[in-house]
């Protein structure tokens, strides 16, 4: 694999993430707890749309073959995506919506700071604006927990519950392939051990914060940067992708 193909692989796995994620809040729409949470949630979701569609189109510029990135958003099949597991499970609760954005947003926020030193120039730019969207999504989320684990028993519960069910895929944020290999050897990407290693160290604050217990690593399942996924994703695409796929080549 050359440097090309593996950044195209890497802008797509960052994309995915992004639109698979954004997709899931914008289930929330209309149906937030209250509606400041119900704007806030759309908000996030446009950010995250708008974070995979830049990378889509570097993508796209990466490779010749007349690809755009509507198609690399609407187009592919469950196993040509690249996403991590733990953003494509269902919302269940409230809890567990925020429980699942205050993991991944963790991981992102240092993904995107160690990116923002990256030897590629476009790949440096597109990080250093999606930190700040970031940022503000990890203190949105981490807010929430930390009120959920000092709030009532039920709450307590509830979050607990949602860090258990979600913890087993946290482990396949971070497993590094040939792709990773060959950017880290340009100065591209960097270790996600390194990245691992910071993760952990700010969900542990938040989580003592917030009176939760980290889970032991039971069942741990991976597979999302070899295009393995869990059912929710096939189910998750058919909705996203029905108009394109229904009317081809459709525009606004």
């Amino acid at each position: 694999m050359n440097t090309k193909e593996a950044l195209y692989n890497f802008c797509l796995r960052l994309a995915d993430n992004n639109i698979v994620l954004g997709q899931r809040l914008a289930e929330w729409c209309s149906r937030g707890p209250i509606l400041e949470e119900d704007l806030a949630m759309t908000n996030i979701s446009l950010d995250l749309f708008g974070e995979a569609e830049s990378l889509y189109e570097y993508a796209v510029s990466l490779m010749d073959n007349n690809s755009t990135a509507d198609h690399l958003a609407f187009l592919r099949s469950e196993r040509e995506y690249f996403n991590n597991l733990l953003v494509e499970q269902p919302n269940g609760d409230f809890a567990q919506t925020m429980m699942k954005q205050v993991l991944f947003s963790a991981f992102a926020k240092h993904l995107y700071e160690a990116l923002c030193n990256s030897h590629d120039e476009t790949l440096k730019g597109l990080s250093a604006k999606a930190l700040k969207e970031t940022k503000y999504h990890l203190r949105h989320s981490s807010e929430w927990i930390i009120r959920f684990g000092n709030g009532t028993e039920e709450s307590i519960r509830r979050t607990q519950f949602a860090l258990n069910k979600l913890w087993r895929f946290t482990d396949d944020m971070f497993v590094m392939n040939d792709v990773d290999e060959e950017l880290i050897s340009m100065g591209i990407s960097f270790n996600l051990d390194d990245i691992h290693a910071k993760w952990k160290f700010t969900i542990s604050e938040i989580f003592a914060e917030a009176n939760l217990q980290i889970p032991d690593a039971n069942n741990v399942i991976t597979g999302g940067s070899k295009g393995f996924h869990t059912e929710h994703l096939g189910h998750l695409l058919c909705e996203m992708q029905y108009l394109q796929r229904v009317h081809p080549g459709a525009t606004w």
